[in-house]
């Protein structure tokens, strides 16, 4: 078994200056980009002097470390970075470059860095260089190496494909809405399809319970996560109305300002699962469509009203009225075209649940490939 410090050495730290350099920015999961790709523009500080001039082929590790936070530089020959991150030299003698960034993430290595953790920061703790460098490696034969490599670089470029095809999907449904309803003038409030809005309570339990409360991150991201529960107490027993149905819209009344009015509507749902008192249940009115409603309720004309009517003395969380949600203006569809629009994203969403499916399933795969390769 080989060790990191066999392979990496600290690299001369060599500062931007008045040099002109691309800026490179660190991703969780996309490792070292350019930061001009991921945000369309620079955000660096307009003094780069003091940033790291950072060669192809070295390694770059920052924090979170026990999230992984640690690639190579293979974007371009040289690019600059924040001075907070170490860069080390690589030795690639006896290592495949995809292979040897594979082992940096492998099970066994995160695991590592979580046990050796120094730092109080959360989000700043990092380990020492010496214990970073007793790190221990699989490494077999180069041929092996670049074997290992190719099927899991196959099966990452498998699972890429699958979540471009859930983002096509959404974007689908997004250009369908505007091309059925871009057109229609009249107007309408909330209210003409929301005649009210029920919250529950957000008791919570220690012992395992058959009844299960929702938690706020169950419909953060406007699609609902029947996973976010918690257990109620053993001696509560919930009110009917709080049950969460399939057909329901669930709807965020209180969150960061982003995130306040998220809605998502019920396509699944176990049995027993209530509604907390920081999400609403939305009960429709005769004219209204639930697919429909959840859809008018995430475009981004309707969450910039949401956003304005927020109110809250805490910059980190923000909640809205029921009267300030169910005012807001949008348009006024007829339940004709609502249902068809409604069985265009439920043929979608058919779409979506088999490529979920076979996402799960490739990130499994990955997982035990891992698992079998750099255990």
């Amino acid at each position: 078994m080989a060790k990191l410090g066999d392979f990496i050495s600290p690299a001369k730290n060599i500062k931007c200056g008045d040099g002109k350099y691309p800026v490179l920015s660190m991703t969780m999961h996309d490792g070292i980009v350019l930061q001009s790709d991921r945000f369309k523009k620079s955000l660096a500080s307009a003094d780069q002097s003091g940033y790291k001039v950072v060669d192809y082929g070295q390694l770059v590790v920052g924090f979170p470390i026990d999230e992984g936070v640690l690639y190579l530089q293979r974007v371009i020959e040289q690019g600059i970075m924040s001075p907070a991150y170490n860069v080390w030299d690589v030795d690639y003698s006896h290592a495949d470059p995809s292979y040897f960034e594979l082992s940096l993430h492998s099970p066994q290595a995160m695991q590592y860095y979580k046990e050796n953790l120094r730092g109080s920061t959360a989000r700043r703790r990092s380990l020492p260089k010496e214990v970073l460098l007793e790190l221990p490696l699989k490494m077999p034969s180069m041929d092996e190496q670049k074997r290992v490599a190719t099927s899991i670089d196959k099966l990452t470029h498998l699972i890429d494909m699958r979540s471009k095809q859930l983002d096509k999907l959404d974007e689908l449904v997004k250009s369908r809405f505007i091309e059925m309803f871009d057109s229609v003038e009249e107007l309408c409030e909330v209210g003409y399809y929301i005649k009210s809005l029920i919250a529950g309570k957000s008791l919570a339990g220690e012992a395992e319970c058959e009844n299960k409360v929702l938690k706020t991150g169950a419909a953060s991201f406007n699609y609902f996560d029947a996973s976010q529960v918690k257990n109620l107490p053993l001696d509560y027993e919930p009110k009917s109305e709080h049950l969460v149905s399939v057909g329901d819209i669930i709807i965020s009344r209180m969150n960061t300002a982003e995130l306040t009015g998220a809605a998502a509507y019920v396509w699944d749902v176990p049995k027993n699962i209530y509604v907390p008192d920081r999400l609403w249940k939305a009960v429709l009115t005769e004219s209204s469509n639930p697919i429909f409603v959840w859809q008018m309720l995430i475009q981004p004309s309707t969450k910039e009203q949401i956003q304005r009517e927020c109110s809250g003395t805490s910059g980190s969380m923000k909640n809205i009225s029921k009267a300030g949600l169910l005012s807001i203006k949008v348009k006024k569809v007829s339940l004709d075209l609502q249902n068809q629009f409604a069985d265009f994203v439920a043929q979608v969403d058919k779409s979506k649940l088999a490529v979920q499916k076979s996402l799960e399933q490739l990130e499994i795969l990955k997982k035990a490939l891992m698992q079998e390769y750099f255990g």
